[in-house]
């Protein structure tokens, strides 16, 4: 049935709430997953309506943009990241109406709209991808993929060594329609998820085309999975010997991080620029440094990059000051906002992070100290939202949630869980859908129960339960992010003081503002430096003496 849309939208208008120029540049943006955020219709999996409905929860906490990981048409061999068709919703999460009710009602309330967009790879439901494999050796489509004859004797070894993401070869083998052996093709994550080639004009020519219709929809911005990743190395060579943990860009790579990506988003920019509303690309940019993380933002390519050396720093004041001075470093020239971010849909979330040992990574097995882990999680959410640039939030994390660690086996259903090697396969503790209430079969999440099992006790973490309580992680963030838009010294600028301090404890200043942080398993003593704001736990202020408790952090005005 044909689907009848209201007029374009011309995104968030010059008189929306809350509207500035260059919002994005110290921006508060809330990741939405949307499968886990609010079920709608009752069937147990999150959808558009849901998230829809809850936006005025989004609007109270105080963010200013909200960012939707994928929902298009989809077969869900990873949660979505395989895409069958970028202008259609897949039914789970509703119908292009529902996209536009859920962009129209942000702007009403005065928040932008980011959506995820995944130009590396399609699934292999893709029209094109199908038609390439059914019409077999020498269909013009194929060159839209990467198709290679592979090695050895018969073709039956991969065309070269690169391993996928997510464990095992990079390429898998086709079948020709005549059902003899065939071509292969390259996959850099699931066997679902065949990558463009984009070297030939059509894909270019088809992703431009899919930013226009979005764009025309309403959306502010684009969050760019896998941004480093398009441009493969002229004849695709082996990669050798290497650490398979280097295989997500923290190494220089053949298949990541080439030069060539930049002629992409050097047009996309173009496009970007014609629309009102200051739309904004983001780039998820995995590279081995944070300079050449800053090549993605210069001045006529995207807007923002993910900041991931600042999200797997462990909670140690000497580390987090290096990546915090890099990280501005980097920026500094090419004049884009730092982000900060301490977690998403891929990692375990920093409430679990912190509470166990540093040097577990980002995916971590073991729940650890809960107590240690929300007092130093709140303490670090303090620091991120002190420094200059703009702040991720990922859903839940403003509720204290941890990881749900303890997961049967049989409820899984992240696809790198099932294969023997590459990541660790444990994303689906960050993703449990988050409670909205103390009772209830999904904790107010829908009426058909939750898609991933909640944990017994998740209502008292829920958002009722949290609303209007003193000292609660939700009453934390929104008044940490109320009072980051009212004060002229957070959020804005490019430059951090640095205060002397003691071991274990950061002092940095900012205009009219200093943040103290004890990230010491002790209490430390400090000369009170001005007029207590906020604290992510009780302090004692004693004349001009501040006892930091361990793991926490203090706003002062000055």
């Amino acid at each position: 049935m044909t689907q009848h849309l209201a007029a374009p939208s011309t995104g968030t208008s010059a008189d929306a709430p809350g509207h500035r120029i260059g919002w994005w540049q110290d921006a508060v943006i809330y990741q939405v997953y949307p499968r886990s955020f609010a079920d709608g219709n009752g069937d147990g999996m999150g959808d558009l309506a849901g998230v829809t409905a809850r936006l005025p929860y989004l609007r109270d906490l105080g963010v200013d943009a909200v960012w939707l990981s994928p929902f298009y048409a989809s077969p869900q061999a990873d949660a979505g990241y395989d895409v069958a068709d970028y202008r259609a919703i897949d039914p789970m999460f509703g119908t292009l109406l529902d996209a536009d009710a859920l962009i129209r009602e942000a702007h009403a309330l005065g928040l932008r709209i980011i959506v995820d967009l995944v130009p590396n790879h399609s699934s292999d439901q893709h029209e094109w991808f199908k038609r390439a494999l059914a019409e077999g050796p020498g269909s013009a489509l194929r060159d839209r993929y990467h198709f290679r004859p592979g090695k050895g004797a018969d073709g039956e070894l991969p065309p070269n060594d690169w391993e996928s993401i997510f464990g095992g070869p990079a390429w898998t083998r086709t079948t020709n329609p005549d059902g003899t052996p065939g071509d292969w093709y390259l996959h850099l994550f699931a066997p679902e998820q065949p990558d463009f080639n984009w070297e030939h004009p059509a894909v270019a020519d088809e992703f431009r085309s899919i930013l226009r219709f979005w764009l025309d929809m309403g959306v502010d911005g684009f969050r760019v999975d896998v941004a480093h990743g398009l441009v493969k190395a002229h004849g695709l060579p082996d990669l050798g010997s290497h650490d398979q943990l280097k295989l997500l860009g923290n190494d220089v790579m053949p298949f990541f991080d080439q030069d060539g990506v930049h002629e992409i988003y050097r047009s996309w920019r173009t496009i970007l620029d014609e629309y009102p509303g200051d739309r904004i690309a983001v780039a998820e940019a995995w590279t081995p440094t944070v300079e050449r993380t800053a090549n993605y933002v210069r001045p006529d390519e995207m807007h923002q990059a993910f900041n991931f050396q600042y999200l797997s720093t462990a909670w140690d004041a000497a580390e987090l000051r290096t990546v915090i001075d890099s990280s501005l470093a980097a920026m500094r020239p090419v004049g884009a906002p730092t982000t900060w971010v301490l977690s998403n849909h891929d990692v375990t979330r920093h409430a679990t992070r912190f509470a166990n040992p540093p040097g577990l990574g980002t995916q971590i097995r073991t729940a650890g100290d809960r107590d240690k882990g929300l007092r130093r999680a709140r303490a670090a959410t303090l620091l991120m939202l002190a420094l200059p640039g703009s702040a991720y939030v990922y859903q839940g994390e403003e509720l204290g949630l941890p990881d749900v660690t303890d997961l049967p086996d049989e409820a899984r259903q992240d696809p790198s869980f099932f294969r023997a090697e590459g990541q660790d396969g444990f994303r689906d503790g960050c993703r449990v859908p988050i409670p909205w209430t103390r009772e209830g079969s999904s904790y107010g999440f829908g009426d058909g129960g939750s898609w991933l099992p909640q944990p017994a006790g998740w209502g008292e973490l829920s958002i009722e339960a949290q609303t209007g309580t003193e000292g609660s992680t939700l009453e934390l963030y929104r008044a940490a992010i109320a009072a980051r838009r009212e004060h002229p010294g957070l959020g804005a600028g490019t430059d951090v003081e640095w205060k002397s301090a003691p071991d274990g404890v950061l002092v940095l200043g900012r205009p009219g503002f200093v943040c103290t942080v004890n990230t010491t398993d002790a209490p430390v003593a400090l000369p009170v430096p001005g007029t207590l704001l906020l604290a992510s736990a009780p302090v004692a202020v004693d004349g001009d003496t501040v006892e930091l408790p361990a793991d926490t952090t203090v706003w002062w005005t000055v």
